[in-house]
């Protein structure tokens, strides 16, 4: 069993709420011996477009390769004016080939793949980007279970402010513990139904 978290910081360095977020994730993926990755969408050149390959120097295919072979596929983001960030803004936009493909009558290279959502930020803001990624997910025929939404709202990680990578994971650890257990076996129970 393999799961991606496509973690979409705009952070190319210093601390990142949500990378530390994402590794939180990642523990409990691998506690259930799910094989997961983080691919930190910052780093890459992602080159603007609807279509799987946009060209030379385009890191986009590589990626999509990984995403098409897991089994768990997790959108992690910060809310940047009540959206999610252009980073997982951009991932949406490069798997929109996906959803032409659908429109044509094929099927999805997405079906039956599960979905989860890690979001740091303001809880309405929260709402709506689960909601535009969960209707993302079922365009393109990724399934995302019930209960497989962690958010984390913390006044230390407002912007200006500078906590450790130790004290998010105590906060992670102590408030989310038991989310990021029920997400991890939702979504591996949904992921073994197909």
């Amino acid at each position: 069993m393999k799961a991606i978290i496509l973690l979409g910081t705009l952070k190319r360095e210093g601390l990142s709420n949500t990378e530390v977020l994402s590794e939180f994730m990642a523990g409990y993926f691998k506690k259930q011996d799910i094989d997961c990755s983080i691919v930190k969408l910052v780093e890459h050149n992602i080159l603007a477009g609807t279509y799987s390959d946009m060209g030379k120097g385009d890191d986009w295919p590589g990626i999509l390769e990984q995403i098409l072979i897991s089994d768990i596929i997790v959108f992690a983001t910060p809310i940047w004016w009540n959206n999610q960030s252009s980073e997982i803004q951009r991932v949406i936009e490069r798997l929109d080939e996906i959803h032409d493909e659908i429109l044509e009558g094929k099927k999805s290279k997405l079906e039956g793949k599960v979905g989860g959502i890690v979001i740091t930020g303001d809880s309405d803001g929260a709402q709506h980007v689960i909601a535009n990624v969960s209707n993302f997910y079922n365009a393109v025929g990724i399934v995302l279970p019930p209960y497989a939404s962690l958010s984390v709202l913390w006044e230390k990680q407002a912007k200006g402010e500078k906590p450790t990578r130790e004290e998010l994971m105590k906060k992670y650890e102590e408030d989310y513990a038991s989310t990021a257990q029920t997400m991890v076996k939702q979504m591996l129970k949904y992921a073994q139904k197909k």
